[in-house]
């Protein structure tokens, strides 16, 4: 089996790929979602009050596509923006009870599939992946 660095950004590019896909596909039925709204609703429901610039910092993403990615989410009633009492130009995002409740739908969903998915392969191929993928995200992160 290959382990150079060449056949890894192969296979990473592939689940990354196939992630977006598999994992979005019908997460919330009737309801198209794309993973960073996902991820920013799922960062919502356990750190409100945050400013967009804290949300674009959490996500990894510019301030400007976190302002779209927001106002996307308003729209659809899942988030809500707030002016900050203490600074008037700041807005403080606040997730809604609908979109508390998709997020909940939606880890439901995203739960079953990687149980789904865990069944599927063997015992040494999950302690495979249980050691390999804390060293991978140690050494991206570093």
């Amino acid at each position: 089996m290959r382990h150079d660095a060449e056949h890894l950004h192969h296979l990473l590019m592939d689940v990354v790929r196939t992630a977006e896909f598999a994992l979005m596909a019908d997460v919330v039925p009737g309801r198209a979602m794309s993973m960073s709204q996902l991820f920013a609703i799922h960062e919502l429901d356990f750190h409100a009050g945050m400013s967009q610039r804290e949300l674009a910092e959490r996500l990894g993403l510019e301030k400007s596509s976190v302002s779209r990615l927001v106002a996307d989410l308003e729209a659809d009633g899942l988030v809500v923006r707030e002016r900050d009492p203490g600074n008037r130009r700041l807005y403080r995002l606040e997730i809604t009870a609908a979109g508390r409740k998709l997020h909940r739908k939606a880890a439901e969903v995203l739960h079953a599939r990687y149980e789904a998915w865990a069944s599927a392969m063997s015992e040494e191929e999950r302690d495979g992946l249980a050691k390999g993928l804390p060293a991978l995200l140690r050494v991206m992160k570093a």
